[in-house]
């Protein structure tokens, strides 16, 4: 028995010896496969391929770093860096931007659009081309010089439509019974769960915010393309998608039809390059590694805190209200930080992690300058979370306001009764076991708990009127759920004005008497190693998922990882 032990130990060591140098080789293998940056050419033109879904900040993509066939997830902060970069080198003389099937908000695509407008006033070209451009693509794309599409290709131009999922009559398929209790007439997410369709406020809400957005991107559009207001709407009115490339040149939306191999014979001209010179390309990658990091211009330092995804959504990703509250604690008592820019990209989440957020910047601005700056979203409790700053920038399509709290109870007795399941209990009071999902709330617990929500709203419409300097009853009036864009914001005063997150770093600069600084981001991003440990995870859910009902799991999701009172968007927002 002894040796047999012995043996299975031996084995079972080896075993993990074995697998820790596997380990071992397979980072190394990796770490090999991460291309070094490449030395910048004179004459040289930053690529911008566009592909996939955008995200506020980049990270080390594994799946694509193996060569998976997954697609793409780009950070805005990487594109706008490597423009701002490419300005900067007088050996880059333009911009080829390339999109393919690219996804963003309107938000983030304006911040990219506002930069390459930046980058052509310094008197570089910029030059797009594809074979199929989404209408976000399109958007970004319109402040191009030369604007090329495929002889064979798609300008997909229809107009903007936002969508909700119902799950009413789902529910009481199965016998489930969502039991809600808010304050805001427009707050209107738990609509998914007891309607059949958009109530009157929502759809009234909705039609204002999607013709706001829409209305935004046919005057940047028509700003630059010398086409009328007029004769965009007629193009998207006429299904621009689906008709002939042809379509596309004669309504002026693009400049020529082009084939791939034309590209360098066009970027060549702007070059005053041989017509058959070979372009030398630049990826962002190559711009951004090649700034020296600890090589900083000045001790005095702005912190540009990014706080994205939903508020203590129960995973990792999201903000998370302990580690942001420690790291604005740390900024506070950080000496040669002069301000702060909180980039706020999140459509809210837990009420009382909002509540904690607030607190923290409400201290952290008692020392020096908090600039709200807000990305796509900054609506419910991103909204909570910026209203005290010092001053508030908004992009023209964010979707911000919501000022709106809810809670949500299922009852699930139905569905119990249906699964032949029964539940019984013993209390010693009664609301010992509340609140529960097995049984319908009592009058006497609803009207407990809506007083619960009807306190955390008020205490919502306080710190609002306090961090704006607005009367409460002011704020009140704009308030119930209702969202709008930056453009609305701006004229309530529930921002101080229009502008991207250049223009939100160089205010707090500003109002912290700055002209020398460096930009310190926070929190860190994860490395490669780290991103490598949540491999497994991700893995197994594309797995068994990969894309299939995405937005009826995250929905559901959501409901299921509620905690306490919710200060979110009132709907999972889906605009096209």
């Amino acid at each position: 028995m002894k040796q047999f032990l012995k043996f299975v130990s031996a084995t079972l060591a080896g075993l993990i010896l074995f697998s820790f140098i596997s380990f071992i080789l397979l980072l190394a293998g990796i770490a090999a496969m991460i291309p070094a940056p490449e030395p910048v050419k004179e004459n040289s033109v930053l690529h911008l391929r566009l592909e996939g879904d955008l995200t506020e900040r980049s990270e080390k993509d594994l799946f694509a770093l193996l060569g998976s066939e997954e697609t793409p997830v780009i950070g805005l902060d990487d594109i706008l860096a490597s423009i701002r970069a490419a300005k900067e080198n007088p050996d880059i003389k333009g911009i080829y931007l390339n999109p393919g099937l690219f996804r963003a908000g309107y938000a983030s695509l304006n911040e990219i659009r506002t930069a390459l407008m930046d980058f052509r006033e310094s008197g570089k070209f910029v030059f797009a081309y594809s074979g199929n451009y989404t209408q976000g693509a399109y958007y970004l794309c319109s402040v191009a010089d030369m604007f090329c599409l495929n002889r064979e290709g798609i300008v997909d131009f229809r107009g903007i439509a936002s969508s909700t999922l119902f799950f009413k009559n789902l529910l009481e398929k199965i016998g489930v019974e969502m039991q809600v209790v808010k304050v805001g007439t427009y707050k209107s997410f738990t609509e998914q769960f007891t309607n059949e369709g958009m109530s009157e406020a929502n759809r009234e809400q909705m039609t204002l915010l999607t013709q706001t957005i829409w209305d935004n991107t046919l005057h940047d559009i028509s700003s630059v393309r010398n086409v009328s207001k007029s004769e965009l709407i007629a193009a998207a009115d006429g299904f621009l998608t689906f008709q002939p490339a042809e379509k596309a040149l004669e309504m002026k939306m693009v400049d020529s039809l082009i084939y791939p191999d034309q590209i360098d014979h066009i970027l060549n001209g702007y070059l005053e390059t041989g017509r058959n010179a070979k372009v030398s390309f630049v990826k962002p990658v190559d711009l951004i590694d090649a700034t020296d990091p600890n090589d900083p211009a000045s001790e005095d330092k702005i912190a540009l805190v990014y706080a994205t995804g939903e508020i203590d959504n129960g995973s990792t990703k999201g903000i998370q209200t302990g580690k942001l509250y420690k790291l604005l604690q740390r900024l506070e008592r950080d000496s040669s930080v002069k301000a702060v820019v909180l980039r706020i990209n999140s459509p809210g989440g837990s009420a009382y992690g909002s509540e904690q957020i607030w607190h923290a910047v409400s201290l952290l601005k008692q020392s020096k300058p908090v600039i709200a700056s807000m990305g796509d979203y900054a609506a419910s409790g991103g909204y909570y979370i910026a209203c005290n700053a010092t001053k508030i920038i908004a992009n023209p399509n964010t979707i911000t306001g919501s000022i709106g709290i809810f809670g949500v109870i299922p009852n699930v007795e139905g569905l119990m009764g249906k699964a032949g399941i029964s539940h019984d209990i013993v209390k010693t009071g009664e609301f010992a076991d509340m609140p529960t999902v097995y049984r319908a709330m009592t009058g006497d617990e609803r009207r407990i708990i809506q007083q619960y929500v009807n306190r955390g709203y008020d205490l919502f419409l306080r710190r609002c009127a306090e961090g704006r300097n607005i009367a409460r009853d002011s704020i009140a009036a704009i308030a119930e759920g209702r969202v709008w864009s930056g453009v609305s914001a701006l004229s309530l005063g529930l921002v101080d004005r229009l502008g991207t997150l250049q223009d939100a770093i160089q205010l707090a600069a500003e109002e912290a008497g700055l002209t020398f600084y460096d930009i310190e981001e926070y929190p860190e991003k994860e490395d490669w190693f780290t991103r490598l440990t949540e491999l497994p995870e991700s893995g197994m859910e594309k797995l068994f998922f990969k894309s299939a009902f995405t937005e009826e799991r995250a929905i559901l999701n959501k409901l299921y990882k509620i905690d306490r009172l919710q200060a979110a968007l009132p709907f999972d927002l889906n605009v096209e």
